[in-house]
């Protein structure tokens, strides 16, 4: 990497940590997203299209439709929401994305050997129509970043190759190249898992990180790739492998030009950028680099970063004391 990093901001970390327990809701860290669930919970199309309507970026807009597809119930809404609107994105990216939602649900996120057959075609059913409405949604409006982002989602969930989900995201990023939720969903695929390396997963988190614009959050790749890296590992291999210079350097790098950098403006995907850096940085004992990130979270916290070890609300508690400690 050979981008010069800019000048920590202020606005992107502190040292002011909070001081009570973490909370992973959405709804409780992000109080803009108030309105969409006020509107989800009655079932009302129009204000959900009308807080859509105020998103700024296609980021937002697929973090807000990650929202929707959690939650139960709200597919009846869209089916009618897309019969109304045939034509139009949203609705239909929506309601694939709910579908794919539900097939997730009914797999579970148990190893492929504990899942039944039985789910494994119900799963596939789900994806399997999220799918075709997607193929319609991305064949006309082809710039329309959620839509792929879902499709990467499918593609993975479908078992297709490597090659199609590069094709996929390769469609997306001629037109969004630094779409950050699907840079997500495209590390998840490149690591070995899913059939990849992580070799690859490792060069696209540092490719995506060094060719992002300073203060994006693409740099918080390199810290999730980290944290899937060191998931694989025996404890011992896992813990020396996060305290060693290269990878606490990668790191500092990775944050310096995203959620450090004086441009960083956090968005909706600010908390699990925060986190992923504040959970590798602690795993790896590098507290006081960790110290920044838990001080731009106070007490709040992204759950599927801190999925990646055991007991997250403890493990939050226990390294945020430790980061505090370095003051």
């Amino acid at each position: 990497m050979t981008r010069r990093p800019g000048r920590a901001a202020g606005s992107g970390g502190g040292t002011s940590a909070g001081s009570g327990p973490p909370y992973f809701d959405p709804y409780d860290t992000l109080p803009e997203l108030a309105p969409l669930r006020t509107a989800l919970t009655n079932a009302d199309w129009t204000a959900v299209q009308a807080y859509f309507s105020t998103l700024d970026s296609a980021e937002k807009i697929s973090f807000a439709s990650g929202i929707v597809a959690d939650t139960p119930g709200v597919e009846d809404m869209l089916r009618k929401a897309v019969a109304e609107h045939p034509a139009a994105p949203l609705p239909r990216t929506l309601l694939a994305h709910r579908y794919v939602g539900i097939g997730w649900d009914i797999r579970t996120g148990a190893l492929a050997d504990s899942v039944s057959r039985e789910q494994f075609d119900r799963f596939h059913d789900w994806l399997g129509q999220a799918e075709q409405i997607l193929i319609d949604v991305c064949a006309e409006q082809p710039a329309y970043a959620p839509a792929w982002t879902v499709r990467l989602l499918t593609a993975r969930g479908l078992e297709l190759d490597q090659a199609e989900v590069r094709r996929r995201y390769d469609r997306l990023s001629a037109h969004r190249p630094h779409h950050y939720p699907a840079q997500q969903q495209l590390l998840q695929q490149l690591c070995p898992k899913w059939g990849g390396s992580w070799e690859t997963a490792h060069d696209f988190a540092r490719g995506a990180a060094s060719a992002s614009p300073d203060g994006s959050h693409s740099g918080a790749l390199v810290a999730l790739a980290h944290l899937e890296h060191v998931a694989d590992l025996e404890p011992m291999a896992a813990s020396a492998y996060l305290r060693g210079v290269p990878v606490r350097d990668d790191l500092r790098f990775a944050a310096r030009v995203s959620v450090l950098h004086r441009d960083y403006r956090p968005g909706f995907h600010g908390i699990g950028a925060h986190s992923a850096f504040a959970l590798a940085f602690s795993l790896g004992g590098h507290f006081e680099d960790a110290l920044l990130h838990f001080g731009a979270l106070g007490d709040r916290a992204d759950a599927s970063v801190w999925s990646y070890v055991p007991d997250p609300s403890t493990a939050f508690l226990k390294y945020r004391k430790s980061a505090t400690a370095t003051i």
